[in-house]
């Protein structure tokens, strides 16, 4: 808590449950919905990815995000103090673990929403004629260092004004209004593209699956990377928002409500590009266009159909960039708010946090707007990283005790928990365990024999685990300090030794 709130005893809360769901169904629909789901779902395989996917959300999604409502609302911590009053002070490096993989995501994830708002403002001045050299445009768009970092700056510093104000008159105040008007968008593009003669082919592609594509490892890797990036499983954005919460919240019922919101959020943006490009473009050029990359669907492809586009200049570029960019900056403030919190949790007040975390960002941020191969790598590297975070929200509630806090969840949940919840995070270490051993095999022997081992290659294996080893290396080194240094919350025991008892 901050200094404020410890000499008070009180602790801001959301105003109704809506408005926790807006908030938190704002911090999982990014740009990971418009951005990120249209070229995953595009380049791994349409139908069969989005099978996969929703399996990613039932398995792994609700249990994991139920499991960060109950670490954040039951702690009133960050992630560190969470981890530690669950499991003991020596586990407060998972903590720390999960908020830096996020940070990591940050520090790129605000290049991506200056991108939006750049081209947002493109849009708005008519920049998308008929004929327009989009690919141009790109490339001299993110060829000029100068604007990329401009805009990544100004993505950054608009979120920290939102976060320096706190809950009620910060993100709570701009999320509840924005997701729904950010909603409204996506259904209006939605509904357009379908008009359009020739979307059906598009929508064959991203509803109708080729079951055979569901024996590809490497499927299954991406359909559960994207899970996690898309509803915020895994990276204490959820546990983070919890500590905001009043003290009784249906766990099961507001998670299952967020991972809905999110597969619909992402369904509509896959509508709106699949429906659009096949209908305006042949089908061989339609393939090639899905799956170009992380930023030639938003902003290149789809730039240059909007000028082809019946109102697409004027009417539906402006919206579908605003769309964008809102999606972006609403979980760019989730994630500045889980630094703002762990740093808060370390007795910083907000209105001193908030402006080095700002420019901490922005630094980190700068080699991502330089470079979108370095940017790659971060998506690749932390995009998969969200997995280990999931992973230890299952192993924090293994050590403190699966039945015993089933038990909590269920006295708090109209929708009742029952075994499924306690016997899917039982299995999540065999789970994580048998998806990441398979897809490494098939790296090593099959998709990148030849430079798997080179930690400098963009997408190798060698460059996620070794930057994965070395945030693990640094955060054990840290634990004992990071333990003493976090406030204490309501968990903690009279003793102080920094977390209730685990159940026997």
């Amino acid at each position: 808590m901050s200094t404020q709130e410890q000499r008070t005893g009180k602790h801001e809360v959301f105003s109704s449950r809506l408005t926790f769901i807006a908030v938190a169904v704002g911090m999982a629909v990014g740009t990971g919905n418009i951005w990120r789901f249209p070229r995953e779902v595009g380049a791994w395989g349409g139908g069969a990815f989005l099978v996969a996917l929703l399996i990613a959300f039932l398995v792994w999604a609700i249990p994991i995000l139920m499991a960060e409502q109950y670490l954040g609302s039951r702690s009133r911590l960050g992630t560190v103090g969470a981890f530690r009053d669950f499991m003991g002070r020596k586990f407060a490096w998972m903590g720390g673990f999960m908020g830096f993989v996020t940070i990591g995501i940050m520090f790129y994830y605000s290049v991506v929403c200056g991108w939006a708002i750049r081209y947002f403002v493109y849009a708005v001045t008519g920049t998308f004629e008929s004929g327009a050299d989009t690919e141009g445009l790109w490339n001299g768009f993110t060829g000029t260092p100068w604007q990329t970092i401009l805009f990544h700056a100004i993505a950054i510093v608009l979120v920290g004004i939102i976060i320096f104000r706190g809950l009620k008159r910060g993100f709570e105040a701009i999320l509840k209004f924005a997701i729904p008007i950010l909603f409204v968008l996506l259904v209006a593009l939605a509904i357009r593209a379908m008009t359009l003669p020739g979307a059906s082919d598009g929508l064959r592609f991203l509803f109708v699956p080729e079951w055979d594509l569901l024996g590809d490892p490497e499927l299954w890797l991406r359909a559960f990377s994207q899970m996690a990036f898309s509803t915020g499983a895994g990276w204490g954005l959820y546990l983070t928002y919890s500590v905001y919460m009043r003290k009784r919240e249906d766990f099961a019922l507001n998670s299952t409500t967020l991972v809905a919101g999110d597969f619909l959020a992402a369904t509509l943006a896959g509508t709106v590009v699949m429906g659009t490009i096949f209908a305006l473009r042949t089908q061989e050029f339609a393939l090639e266009a899905v799956e170009s990359g992380n930023e030639g669907l938003a902003f290149i492809y789809f730039a240059e159909l909007f000028g082809e586009m019946p109102g697409g200049t004027w009417v539906f570029a402006p919206i579908f960039f605003l769309a964008l960019a809102m999606a972006a900056l609403s979980s760019l403030i989730a994630m500045m708010e889980l630094a703002t919190r762990n740093v808060e949790d370390m007795g910083l007040p907000r209105r001193r946090a908030v402006p080095w975390i700002v420019l901490v960002a922005f630094i980190a941020g700068i080699p991502s707007a330089i470079s979108l191969e370095f940017l790659g790598n971060q998506d690749f590297v932390w995009g998969v990283g969200l997995l280990i975070g999931g992973l230890f929200a299952a192993v924090a509630m293994m050590k403190f005790g699966v039945s015993r806090a089933r038990e909590e969840l269920d006295a708090d949940s109209d929708f009742r928990v029952t075994w499924w919840w306690s016997g899917l995070i039982r299995i999540f270490p065999l789970l994580f365990v048998i998806l990441m051993g398979w897809w490494i095999q098939q790296s090593i022997t099959v998709f990148a024999p030849d430079d798997w081992w080179n930690p400098l290659a963009e997408l190798s294996v060698a460059t996620m685990i070794g930057q994965w080893l070395l945030l693990a290396i640094v955060m054990l080194l840290l634990n004992n300090w990071l333990g003493r240094k976090v406030a204490h919350g309501p968990m903690t025991t009279p003793t102080g030794s920094g977390s209730v008892q685990p159940e026997k």
